[in-house]
């Protein structure tokens, strides 16, 4: 299986949802003008600010992904390699901004998708304290 990646993740995104949640309005696409900072987010994420999402030219099979419910978009992208949930499995706050132009950039109509940063696995570093202890251990099993 691969590894999801994370909507919360990408740069900007956690600090919406943030405010999002001190503030609703921040999540409603009716009051896009209201909040400069979410256009300035998607634009730097995907390339296309909210208005431009929606006016984008969608292909003929297009599923209307945006009009699901968030739960059922959530299912959708999680189908195609994106968690859109927080930490207790609810999709974001902010996810009815975001759904649009990150369908569109996934699939290749309009914008694009952000750069993963690498994050190397982490080594497998030994302390002193535990392999001590395992020393230990095994000497007592030879008495």
């Amino acid at each position: 299986m691969t590894q999801l990646r994370r909507l919360i993740d990408l740069p900007g995104v956690a600090d919406l949802e943030g405010k999002a949640l001190m503030k609703p309005g921040y999540a409603d696409p009716l009051r896009r003008d209201e909040f400069p900072e979410v256009d300035a987010c998607l634009t730097d994420l995907f390339g296309l600010t909210g208005a431009e999402a929606e006016a984008a030219q969608r292909p003929e099979d297009w599923d209307g992904i945006e009009r699901l419910s968030p739960r059922e978009q959530a299912d959708f992208f999680e189908a195609e390699g994106w968690d859109v949930c927080d930490a207790k499995g609810r999709p974001l706050r902010m996810l009815g901004q975001m759904a649009e132009p990150l369908a569109l950039a996934m699939r290749g109509v309009a914008g694009r998708l952000p750069e993963a940063p690498f994050v190397p696995e982490p080594s497998e570093t030994r302390d002193a304290w535990g392999s001590g202890l395992a020393a230990e251990a095994a000497r007592f099993r030879k008495r």
